[in-house]
């Protein structure tokens, strides 16, 4: 994978960030290289000190590096990122822009009949299906169209319900969760409830965040052969690569899910034979599979977008959101850049998020289509297993005021926008913006 080249975004004449911050970051992003002992410890604001003091040719010969950098490390390795994963930073700058975003947070009563309405229609398809041969057109046809959605629909509930944003209570959260799992066969909820915070909280990281795909996954997957079968079974991967990457520590809750989805099963099977539960099982592998709703899997991290190396935007470029209305059957999920802001925002409420904070999100790169972020991604041979942004560690913080860059027309704006609200205030705003969400 080659990163292209492409404009970078236009800073306001006159303003701060035009002049001194596109400098401060252009070197960042993307390296060949580690942080050298002088910039360790910096932030990316800090740097811009010295920055400021070099010459042109100086600064010309820095954004070359980094846009080589780049092209290097994709075509046969991964992209490595020696700042933070983005969200933090953006984060604090939009709750210091917009800190009504709190109102956001929290619950949403809206999870739990939907996850009721779906589990009703996915059991009631797969004992009317027990009439015809699992592997009839009727039932794979069914299973594919209404089984799959519906169960993507439910991995997705999983998901919201993993950030605690169903009810207050932690437990009942959990418990809602293990029966969202009953229809799709094989017991994870509990699994990857902690695997999952681990991908938030330490997003890119290698050897941590299991959402990555592994060197040898990409050495031998990275063809076009290779990304179909990755793209038809990704669950698989999904299941299995975090036991070879990174295992858990088995707990109660871990039991209790084990134990209650198997406890379905074999109930189901007992009263009604084998032909709902396989109906289920293969409503499951769809959802996870070439289907148009199971693109968003490759659509969140991989690395699609043309981006100019140094640029704001390159400092964004591991998450990609998506606005169009396939998000109505998932959760929302395609809002994925702020999700990851804010995971304490439940779905309903994440367009709310975006409408309220569109300087952040409408100027960054966002997919048009799932069904072609699986075609391109198969097909495109600069896209492919390479195209995940990786960093060793937590990285260089990145400053939020690199982020007004995108749309600031003048510094006393910037200035007026976060003075409302003090530096304390920001930081416990902070706390409970990911506690909801990451609470285990």
């Amino acid at each position: 994978m080659s990163v292209k080249r492409a404009p970078a975004p236009r800073l306001a004449p006159g303003s701060a960030s035009s002049s001194a911050r596109t400098s401060a970051f252009a070197p960042h992003p993307v390296s060949a290289s580690p942080v050298t002992p002088s910039d360790e410890g910096k932030t990316l604001s800090q740097a811009s000190a010295s920055d400021d003091d070099a010459d042109e040719d100086g600064e010309d010969a820095r954004r070359a590096d980094a846009g080589k950098a780049a092209k290097t490390k994709g075509e046969d390795d991964f992209v490595w990122m020696y700042t933070e994963e983005p969200h933090r930073s953006r984060r604090m700058a939009i709750l210091k822009a917009h800190p009504e975003v709190r109102k956001l947070m929290g619950p949403t009563p809206y999870t739990a009949p939907l996850v009721a309405l779906v589990l009703g229609v996915q059991l009631y398809l797969a004992l009317t299906l027990r009439a015809y041969h699992p592997l009839s057109w009727r039932t794979l046809l069914t299973a594919y169209v209404i089984g799959g959605t519906s169960n993507q629909n439910m991995f997705l509930a999983i998901h919201e319900i993993t950030h605690n944003l169903a009810f207050k209570s932690i437990r009942a959260n959990k418990a809602l969760a293990i029966v969202a799992n009953f229809v799709i066969g094989v017991p994870y909820a509990m699994a990857f409830k902690g695997y999952h915070v681990e991908h938030h909280k330490y997003l890119g990281e290698d050897g941590i965040d299991t959402d990555l795909p592994s060197r040898i996954e990409a050495v031998v997957l990275n063809n076009v052969a290779g990304k179909t079968f990755f793209a038809t079974f990704q669950l698989l991967f999904y299941a299995l690569r975090p036991g070879f990457i990174r295992s858990q520590k088995p707990t109660i809750w871990h039991g209790i899910n084990l134990v209650a989805v198997l406890t379905f099963d074999a109930l189901l099977v007992h009263f009604f034979g084998w032909r709902p539960l396989v109906y289920l099982l293969l409503s499951s592998f769809f959802a996870g599979s070439l289907h148009p709703c199971a693109a968003h899997f490759i659509a969140e991290h991989y690395l699609m977008n043309d981006v100019e190396p140094g640029s704001v935007q390159s400092l964004a470029q591991e998450t990609t959101s998506y606005y169009g209305w396939l998000n109505i059957l998932c959760y929302n999920v395609g809002y994925h850049n702020e999700h990851h802001d804010f995971p304490s925002v439940p779905w309903t409420r994440l367009p709310a998020l975006r409408a309220l904070a569109p300087e952040y999100y409408d100027t960054l790169p966002q997919h048009k289509s799932w069904p072609y972020v699986t075609y391109r991604f198969i097909t495109d041979p600069k896209i492919g297993m390479w195209s995940r942004a990786k960093r060793e560690g937590r990285g260089e913080k990145i400053d939020e005021h690199v982020w007004h860059g995108l749309w600031k027309s003048s510094e006393d704006d910037e200035t007026e926008s976060v003075a409302s609200v003090e530096s304390s205030e920001i930081e416990r705003e902070m706390e409970e913006a990911v506690e909801i969400g990451y609470a285990e």
